[in-house]
Parts: structure tokens; sequence; C-alpha cells
């Protein structure tokens, strides 16, 4: 194979020196940046995916020499902050990545720029404030808190002053705090028998994530009587925080390595007990399946964590082939415009909650593949809203198609902003419900 040809291979993901000195080396890292920008560049593939590729192409474009070399190296951080990690370019696009020997890993080359300007302090504090979600939960499960802080958050006056104070785009969709924190209001259930001799883990526990436990409960509350119904033994895990994507995305790597150290033991032991863990927000799934396993590709616990991290809905259908996953549905779902979000399709295990949703009787899915834009924290700064809007606007026009009776998709975040987005460019209103309640709504339990 010649450096030119593309990879024909899976691509294959190297562990990230994120602990050594030359990783926060500025002149090694604007070395990378201009090797990797000079590839790009004579590629072009992924133009339409974000703001990254756009930003690049243009700065050589208007360069005295036309070539990386005539930029700027302080214009690359224009291309690293339009970066959200969604790993689209790395999983679905580059024919770069290894094995080929160009070795060109985008999304962990921005991941790396991160990094380096959150060790040098260069992250404002807006970005800190929305990355520490388990800090914002406190809010949440004190009902007249809760009402408080959601009504003004719903004032022109508040989110104006929100806007000037803190640069959170006074447009943009905010997740509401729930009254009841979902762990508050859940019991872990191990009253059904534990099936032996299946190819799937017969038994689940549950992580519920910080947008689940604090904002919204009731998705949780779907997967679990989705497992009573289908007589799955679950638990909920015994103690959790954050992921540590909200980290990770400001570059925040020892803020990571604080979650992952008290999340991963209680995770690891119910792995090693045999439970299938499940978590309902595709982002933590990732964190999980790929970004903690390759920042700690040498803690034995992590990787046990790591295979056995499920996708609910990889998990039902896997049940499914077994032989195991009850079909008894009783309601129809009628057209259902299905959004497939990035962290969901970078994790390459194909579209299982549209085979789900497929089993149910009388039910037609419009299924959009592409990114929304929102991105977790990107959509909602004043700097990057209009433009998580306008890389949303296809998938807006695209989930209008078929007059659908309920929008979806496995991340709420990027369903809220859909909406959003398909009322500002003035497309019906639909019914918006997560993947999970539609699987609970079907089943009529």
């Amino acid at each position: 194979m010649s450096h030119k040809e593309g990879n024909l291979e899976a691509p294959t993901r190297h562990p990230l020196d994120w602990k050594s000195e030359d990783f926060y080396s500025p002149e090694a890292l604007d070395k990378e940046m201009e090797r990797v920008f000079d590839i790009c560049h004579g590629c072009r593939r992924c133009v339409s995916l974000c703001g990254s590729f756009p930003t690049l192409f243009d700065l050589i474009d208007n360069s005295t020499t036309l070539e990386v070399d005539g930029v700027d190296k302080k214009n690359f951080w224009q291309v690293v902050d339009q970066c959200y990690l969604c790993d689209v370019c790395y999983m679905t696009k580059c024919p770069y990545t290894p094995p080929h020997p160009w070795n060109l890993d985008f999304p962990h080359l921005m991941l790396r720029a991160k990094a380096v300007k959150f060790k040098n302090g260069d992250v404002p504090l807006r970005d800190k404030f929305l990355s520490n979600t388990d800090g914002l939960g406190m809010f949440s499960g004190i009902p007249i808190v809760t009402k408080t802080v959601n009504a003004v958050n719903k004032t022109k006056v508040a989110r104006s002053l929100l806007e000037s104070a803190m640069g959170i785009d006074q447009d943009a969709w905010l997740p509401q705090f729930a009254d009841q924190k979902f762990r508050s209001g859940a019991a872990s259930s191990l009253r059904f028998p534990v099936r032996d001799g299946t190819l799937t883990p017969g038994k689940v526990a549950v992580y519920s994530t910080c947008y689940v436990n604090y904002n919204e409960p009731g998705i949780g509350h779907d997967l679990l009587a989705i497992l009573k119904h289908n007589e799955i033994p679950y638990v909920l895990v015994e103690k959790e925080v954050c992921c540590g994507m909200p980290k990770l995305e400001q570059g925040d790597l020892a803020g990571v390595e604080e979650k992952k150290n008290i999340n991963v033991p209680h995770l690891a032991k119910l792995a090693k007990d045999g439970y299938a863990i499940l978590t309902a927000i595709p982002s933590c799934t990732l964190m999980y399946k790929q970004e903690l396993p390759l920042m700690f590709p040498d803690d034995v616990d992590t990787q046990l964590v790591k295979d056995a991290m499920w996708d609910p809905f990889e998990y039902f259908i896997s049940r499914n082939r077994d032989g195991l996953l009850k079909i008894d549905f009783k309601q129809s779902l009628g057209n259902v415009s299905y959004h497939i979000p990035c962290h969901s399709r970078v994790q390459n295990v194909g579209r299982k909650t549209a085979e789900t949703l497929q089993l149910v009787p009388d039910t037609t899915l419009n299924i959009v593949e592409r990114c929304s834009g929102h991105a977790g924290t990107f959509g909602v700064k004043k700097e990057f809203h209009a433009t998580a809007m306008k890389i949303g606007k296809p998938v807006f026009k695209a989930m209008a198609n078929n007059e659908p009776d309920y929008i979806s998709s496995d991340c709420q975040l990027a369903a809220h902003h859909i909406v959003q987005g398909m009322d500002e460019v003035g497309l019906k209103k639909t019914e918006m419900a997560h993947p999970l309640s539609l699987l609970r709504k079907a089943y009529n339990i």
C-alpha cells in the first residue's frame, strides 16, 4: 500500500500518551498539527463534518503560500476551538488512520491541543462551569430550588444576564433540573431469576449518567420498566459520578482521571460479577468503551469495564438474538424520525436502536445519520451557537420528512437541539421522545 492510498483496514486507536512531557510541549504540538493539517489539506474529505475543517481550509486558501506553511501557527487554535470531539472524521471519513503509515488521528490531536490549552490556564471559567455536571447537579432533587432555577432560566432577563456574564447563548436550549433525582427515585431489583446459559449477560447494572440522574430521570425509569418487563434482573451502580466526558471535551485530563478513580472500582466489581453495564447516554457509553481505555491502557479494571459496557439497544438486540427479548408489543409508534448521534455511530455497534424499534409492528422509521451540531456544551456557547444551528440545519429538515409522529435520538441533548432547530426554520412541531421512552410506550407498560 502506497502512502497516498487510503487505509483499507479497520481504523485502530493508539493509547493516549497524555502523561508524557512531550504531549504538552507547544513546539511538538505545533509540529504535529502542521503535519496533520497538511495531510487534511491534500484530502479535504471531511469538509462537511464540522467547523474545524472549513476553518482550516479557509486559513490555508487565504494564506500567502496557499499551503499550511503560510498559516500563522497561532491561528491553528481556531481549528481546535471548532472541534467538539465527535470522532466521526476518524471513524467514518479519514483514509489515513492507523494502521496507515501516516498515522492520522485528528480528534485525539485536537484533544491534545485542548489539554495543552487547559494546562496553560487558557480555558474560560464558563467552560469549567459547564463541565462540572456533578456540581450543577446540586440544584436537582430539591423541588423548591429546581422550580425556582428552572423558572428563572426561562426568563429573557436571566438568559440575557447569563449570556453577558458567562457567554452562554440566550437563545440556546438549556436542560431543566429534575424535582427528584433518578437514583433517589429508583430501586435495585433482583427479584427475577438470572437465566443461565445465555450468550448475553443475564443481569444488568444501570449507570444512570449525570443527565438522566439530574435532568431527565424519566429516561432511566423507562429503562428500568423495560428491564422489568423482560424479566432481566438489575441493580443500580452503588456509587457514581460523572463519566468525565465534559472534562475530556475541555482538555481537563487530570479531572477525567479523578472521575475515573471514583467510578471504575465500582463498575469493575460489577463486571467481575458478570453484569452487563448499561448507560442511557451514548457519550457516557463511549467514554468507558473508548476514551478511558485509551487513556489508561494498562489499567486492568478499566479494560474490564470496557468489555462489560453496553448501549441499551445493543443489549436488547443481543438478547433478541438469544430468543430472550419479549416482542409482545401492544402499541405501534407510527412514523418515527430517528436521529443517530455521533457518539452512537462511532461505537461501531451498528444501528441497534433502529433495529429494536423496527421490531414494533406498524412502525416506520425515518433514519437520519448526521451530526445535529449540539455536541454537549458546544451548542450553548455564545460564540458557537449559530454554528451549531448551521451544522444541524440539514438534520432539522431531514427529521421533518414523512410527517413524523415522534422525533427521537439516543442523545437527548441532540433531540432538544433538533426540535429547537425545526421550530426556528418553521417546520411542524412534533412530539419528542427518547428511544427508551418509545420502546416502553410500545410495550404499553
